[in-house]
């Protein structure tokens, strides 16, 4: 038994594996594909559930991977404890249908045994305790000694998710030595000591559960095994932890050469050390495979790591963005198994610098404001209204909150905090409704029996196909009337399935006395079109001979934009860098719509040169080729990948001229002539580190030059102006004609505010040593409140006052707050203040200790709120 690298254990597993007949494949993303059941992928199985089920047929029946994986239940103990991570790989061996328990006991005790030479002696199994069949192979096939076997229940050793297949499981545990033990006498497998260790999990699917505990035995047993590399190279290089593994310890030492703190010096800022080197690993990986920040979903898990792994490192006393630099080493250790890191390197740190910078930028503030709020608790239970604050203004992960709190001995008000973000989360929900709109493609239909939809459709808008399928109200029908809206599925088909952006196909699908209008093309997992179709014409009956025939026009128009964001991309990265990667698009008829990683909205010059540099290659009439070829050689061309996409042996790659080569399934034209013009017509952005470019093509392009041709004409005549090129000189002529005015109606608010003001100061309340001016105005928009407030302090002579203003317009309230510096120094601040009297009204605000504003919504409510000014003074004057 000698210490192994990580690494080489790694190529070790798959290597032996290979040996025995198994297809090496490479990690699935971390973002399921195709299963909302997940938010990442947290098992070697995971990416393969259909392979098991049998909706999709894998590769091959022996397959052997090791797969990248997350987990953040524990984020919060992540750090605390050494045993705890968010980012681990998983080896695993699987068997669909194909060899059973005698080969994946007798495999995994070879290459414990003979390839890695761990002494027998020192291996233990567990086996379920009904499992004999198990027990016999282990003792008398394999030749393990009966008392390494020890025998648990269901709870431990059966696999089980409610009804479906399942199965009894083995684990082989690792025997760390005695100074490891408890000292009983009973202290073995099963036993909560750390002596005893689970390496492997070796699971036998070999049942059905209905759900009620009835378990009938599969035609096809499977396998599963799953063991983790990192508690592999534990045992391997006899350390107690993962972050004590070779190449986990080589990210926490640049850490420490950064902060100048030591690993296992400081039980506190060892926490900190760990915090931000497991985070940095996730981060790391799922930003390479395309998870990008968001306020939620994968996107906030991301954004969660980043931002406590930020914190960390100020902890340790870091005070500038350093995670962008570890992540480099991040990269270095594991380039070789997962070279798309490599690749996506410049993407990756430019993304994690941004969203530091980011969070640097208020982290202080927000720190601050925790503090100030911790500080004015009057109980253990931190304001749910102050966590969302922080969460809404600063970028405060909840759970941040919740942490910093804990720390103090605190909890937060969850309830309102969710609360408030109800009317968010409402959104969200509709919204991932909405995407999955394309329930009708339905995976549940019975299509039994059928193949995958053969298409012809690059070369062909028009073919002859049979039908094999109808679908109507979710069900397979034998045939469909007039009026019937149904799903068609054809033995091949000219229409394009919705995929990789690309919108799916309409057009007809007519045959004798019959003629079926479909709306929209999509595909199931299995390579199966689905036409969705209303019958117009006769009767649909499966096993028509039919004939697809596609809308041409709106094929061509999506063709057009289709290879227009192709020349946008590569135009994109020569203008702004290798940083920028698609990050997802939609192409239709209309318009493209294409977003990109990049950290700053565009300027107008660069948007000028991404357009010229398209209309270049358009005018140039660059050939567009599509083909087919092996993905390493795509590779070799140099063909983009979409980032964070898994594809297969054979790729389609298109080339557009030397300007252009894409990995894409999608449909595009022969020349970029063909695309008539290109025009952006906005860019925005997506969200966070996203960027979004709309943009048209061909007649798209004539309509809105049209359009807007028509609009200048138009402004032209209601500011009448003879020629639209006077439109510019017109429009700063009428610019400043209402800086004039603004002028005069300043000047004329400064007067009214004058006489208003002086009347108020007479009557001014005093509380506690604070003149407090309260008054309502109605006409006073927010510029003649705010003058107001000046007014206040230019004549309150260093005295202490507060004012409050309401001002009602057009049938809206707002709130103005103003404090002198001497009302400020007794504990005064106009912010607080005037959120306190809005939300008496219902409406909320804030701003600075010195002048604050705020809406306010129950205009019945304005006198009581304004009434309640002195004694929100009182409560907070010092």
């Amino acid at each position: 038994m000698q210490w192994t690298g990580l690494n080489e254990l790694r190529e070790k597993y798959l290597s032996f594996f290979e040996s025995k007949g198994h297809l090496r494949l490479k990690s699935f993303s971390l973002i399921p594909n195709n299963d909302n059941s997940l938010l990442l992928i947290n098992s070697g199985m995971a990416p393969m559930k259909k392979y098991f089920t049998g909706e999709v047929t894998p590769p091959r029946k022996r397959v052997t991977t090791c797969q990248k994986c997350i987990r953040t239940p524990d984020i919060e103990r992540v750090g605390i404890t050494a045993r705890h991570g968010t980012y681990f790989e998983m080896l695993g061996n699987f068997s669909f249908g194909d060899y059973f328990k005698h080969e994946a006991t007798a495999w995994a005790w070879e290459f414990f045994t003979k390839v890695l030479e761990i002494p027998a002696d020192r291996l233990y199994c567990s086996i379920y305790e009904e499992d004999d069949e198990a027990f016999e192979i282990w003792t008398k096939e394999v030749g393990v000694d009966p008392s390494h076997i020890k025998r648990l229940g269901k709870a431990d050793n059966f696999w089980e998710h409610g009804s479906g297949p399942c199965g009894p499981c083995s684990e082989i545990y690792f025997d760390r030595g005695l100074k490891y033990g408890c000292g009983s006498p009973d202290c073995g497998v099963g036993c909560d000591c750390d002596r005893f260790i689970e390496v492997w999990n070796l699971v036998f699917t070999q049942f059905d559960n209905d759900g009620n505990n009835n378990y009938t035995p599969l035609a096809n047993p499977n396998i599963d095994t799953g063991m983790g590399l990192e508690r592999l190279a534990c045992v391997m290089q006899d350390v107690d932890n993962l972050f004590l593994v070779d190449t986990v310890q080589n990210i926490m030492k640049h850490i420490s050469k950064v902060s100048g703190v030591e690993y296992g010096l400081d039980a506190k800022k060892d926490i900190s050390l760990r915090v931000i080197t497991d985070h940095i690993r996730s981060t790391t990986f799922m930003i390479g495979d395309g998870v990008m920040p968001s306020n939620e979903g994968r996107g906030y898990v991301l954004r969660r790591l980043l931002r406590r792994a930020a914190r960390h490192g100020k902890l340790l006393g870091i005070d500038k963005p350093f995670l962008s630099e570890v992540a480099k080493t991040v990269i270095e250790e594991n380039k070789n198994a997962y070279p798309e890191l490599v690749e996506k390197s410049e993407m990756i740190t430019k993304l994690i610098n941004y969203e530091e910078e980011s969070f640097y930028k208020t982290i202080d503030q927000g720190l601050s404001l925790l503090n100030s709020f911790i500080e004015k608790a009057d109980s253990n239970v931190f304001s749910g209204d102050d966590a969302f604050k922080l969460n809404d203004t600063f970028g405060f992960p909840l759970d941040l909150t919740k942490e910093i709190l804990a720390e103090k001995g605190m909890t937060v008000d969850e309830a309102r905090f969710k609360e408030l973000l109800t009317e968010q989360k409402t959104r969200a929900r509709e919204a991932r409704k909405n995407a999955g709109a394309d329930a009708w493609a339905g995976d549940s239909i019975d299509l039994e029996g059928i193949n995958a939809t053969e298409f012809v459709g690059y070369t062909a808008l028009n073919t002859d196909a049979k039908v094999l399928a109808i679908v109507k109200n979710g069900e397979r029908v034998q045939f469909a009337n007039e009026n019937d809206e149904v799903i068609v599925v054809l033995n091949n088909t000219s229409f394009y399935a919705e995929s990789g952006g690309q919108v799916g196909d309409t057009g007809v699908i007519s045959g004798e006395n019959l003629e079926i209008k479909v709306t929209g093309t999509t595909k199931n997992p299995n390579g199966i079109f689905f036409h969705k179709a209303v019958v117009t014409k006769g009767t649909l009956t499966e096993g028509d001979k039919v004939t697809s025939s596609v809308d041409s026009a709106r094929r061509h128009s999506i063709m057009r934009n289709h290879t227009a964001a192709h020349l946008l991309q590569a135009a994109l990265r020569e203008v702004l860098g290798g940083h920028v990667e698609q990050a997802g698009q939609l192409v239709d008829d209309n318009r493209l719509r294409f977003d990109f990683t990049h950290f700053s909205a565009m300027t107008s010059e660069e948007l000028k040169a991404v357009e010229a540099l398209v209309n270049k290659q358009i005018l140039d009439a660059i050939a567009v080729e599509s083909r087919e070829m092996p993905i390493e050689e795509a590779k070799k061309l140099g063909a983009m990948a979409l980032f964070g996409e898994k594809y297969g042996d054979i790729v389609r790659v298109v080339t557009a001229g030397d300007f252009s080569r894409e990995f894409c399934g999608g449909t595009h034209v022969n020349s970029a002539s063909e695309l008539g013009l290109f025009k952006i017509v906005s860019e925005s952005s997506a969200a966070a580190g996203i960027r979004r470019i709309e943009a048209v093509t061909g007649i798209n392009f004539y309509k809105l030059l049209g359009d807007n041709i028509e609009l200048l004409n138009k402004t032209a005549a209601a500011l009448k102006v003879a020629n639209i090129h006077d439109l510019p000189a017109k429009a700063l002529q009428l610019e400043n004609e209402l800086k004039e005015k603004q002028k005069e109606l300043d000047a004329l608010n400064a007067k009214i505010a004058a006489s208003n003001i002086q009347g108020l100061f007479d009557k001014a309340e005093d509380v506690n040593g604070v003149k407090v001016i309260t008054a309502k105005f109605d006409g006073a928009d927010s510029q003649a409140l705010r003058t107001m407030c000046d007014k206040v302090k230019d004549l309150a002579n260093d005295k202490a006052y507060v004012c409050v203003f309401a001002g009602i317009t057009d049938g809206k309230g707002t709130l103005a707050a103003a404090a002198t510096k001497a009302a400020i120094a007794k504990n005064l601040k106009a912010g607080l203040i005037v959120k306190a009297a809005a939300t008496i009204a219902g409406g909320n605000g804030g701003g600075k200790p010195d002048f604050a504003m705020a809406g306010i919504k129950d205009l019945s409510k304005v006198e009581e709120a304004l009434n309640a000014v002195a004694s929100i003074v009182e409560k907070d004057v010092k």
